[in-house]
């Protein structure tokens, strides 16, 4: 089947659930067995790591059905929910790390999983190396006998630089570590993880998997060989994902694939315009023929997402920045990404990056386009660098 009829039909069991369409939310803890035989009889069975109800923090039918899909459609072994998209990042690093390992990490990681590892992993006693994006070959040179995992992110989700993710897993696994990646921006749609090496892919489902901007949701899939950790660690950890959150991401996924194709062409649509302003020196955006990133872009990646950043011309002030984003219309200010509306923010990579200097920058500007139409968006935009203009 193809990625848009798997996402209508698997995880469904109308037979199992009196014909219903959509598999009910379990609000459950306790689950009660007729007699101690079966009692026993399904805790050997999830002691095999079968699929069965036992408790609801291990899973209910909902989670497994929201879990299995995932994994099939990026085409892992199996997955495990979480109750965040940090969580999710945090419990996979867990997994592949112990006390006294080393983890190289990309330098334009998402923030809170950075303060995880300056923070709580380094008080359990692993090191972490930041190193750059664009390093390809060069992570070699930074590999140590007890570097257990390499952690990617591509594209980098405030600055956009495209990892060659086929090459790092090359040099990671010849080593013996492992690879993890965040694959929100290219969602288990338009980046097939384990097809170029990855042995663990998160995903804030947060993000374009919900696709409403109403639900806090992680997941982390697995290779067969990297599932047994994860799972122990997860499980022995306590960490889980709520019934709720779980039923919206997976009917977020019936509709991702539509969803997905409008933000990219949108996406692009709007990265172009820009590119052609004035008042614009560079726009981020792999899916653009003329940034960096292109060809691994285009090379191993099958769409783009809504979600890229514009650099201004040097010397715009604070005041004329807030003149344009203070009064869009169409655009809300505020963090995440990957709902049906439009978003912006001030991207600040010089407070989190430390692999590489990233000093005299223009003022640049994070934009998730949404599902509005483009010409409204463009319009809203336009009228905010008149702003600016102004101001400046």
């Amino acid at each position: 089947m193809r990625d848009e009829t798997k996402l209508a039909t698997l995880g469904r069991d109308p037979e199992g659930h009196h014909g219903a369409v959509n598999i009910p939310v379990y609000r459950a803890s306790t689950i009660l067995q007729p007699d101690l035989a079966t009692l026993r009889k399904v805790q050997q069975a999830r002691e095999r790591d079968e699929q069965v109800v036992t408790y609801g923090r291990i899973g209910t039918p909902l989670t497994y059905a929201f879990e299995n899909t995932l994994a099939e459609l990026e085409g892992g072994y199996r997955a495990i929910s979480f109750p965040s998209g940090a969580a999710a990042c945090t419990g996979a690093i867990l997994a592949a790390t112990k006390a006294g390992d080393h983890l190289l990490m990309v330098d334009t990681v998402y923030g809170p999983t950075r303060q995880f590892c300056d923070t709580v992993l380094k008080r359990f006693g692993v090191e972490t190396t930041y190193y750059p994006p664009t390093i390809g070959a060069g992570i070699r040179d930074l590999l140590r006998p007890n570097t257990t995992a390499v952690f990617t992110e591509s594209p980098g989700s405030l600055s956009f630089e495209v990892q060659d993710i086929p090459l790092i897993a090359e040099i990671a696994h010849s080593h013996g570590a492992l690879v993890l990646m965040d694959n929100t921006w290219g969602t288990p749609l338009y980046f097939k993880s384990f097809q170029h090496g990855v042995d663990l892919s998160i995903h804030s489902a947060t993000k374009y998997i919900v696709g409403h901007s109403d639900a806090q949701l992680g997941v982390v899939i697995a290779t067969k060989e990297a599932w047994p950790t994860l799972r122990e660690t997860t499980r022995t950890i306590g960490t889980a994902a709520g019934p709720d959150e779980i039923f919206l991401g997976l009917r977020g996924l019936r509709t991702m694939a539509v969803r997905l194709e409008r933000h990219m062409k949108s996406g692009i649509t709007v990265a172009e315009w820009l590119h052609g302003r004035p008042e614009v020196s560079h726009v981020r955006h792999p899916g653009l023929s003329n940034d960096p990133g292109h060809a691994l872009w285009k090379r191993d990646f099958l769409g783009a997402c809504g979600l890229f950043a514009v650099e201004l011309q040097p010397g715009v002030s604070e005041a004329a920045v807030a003149a344009f984003v203070d009064h869009l219309e169409l655009f809300g200010i505020g963090y995440s990404w990957g709902g049906f509306e439009s978003l912006v923010t001030v991207a600040q990579p010089h407070r989190l990056r430390s692999a590489e200097p990233w000093n005299d920058k223009p003022p640049m500007l994070r934009l998730h386009i949404g599902l509005e139409n483009t010409d409204d968006l463009i319009a809203d935009l336009k009228a905010g660098f008149d702003r600016l203009n102004k101001a400046s």
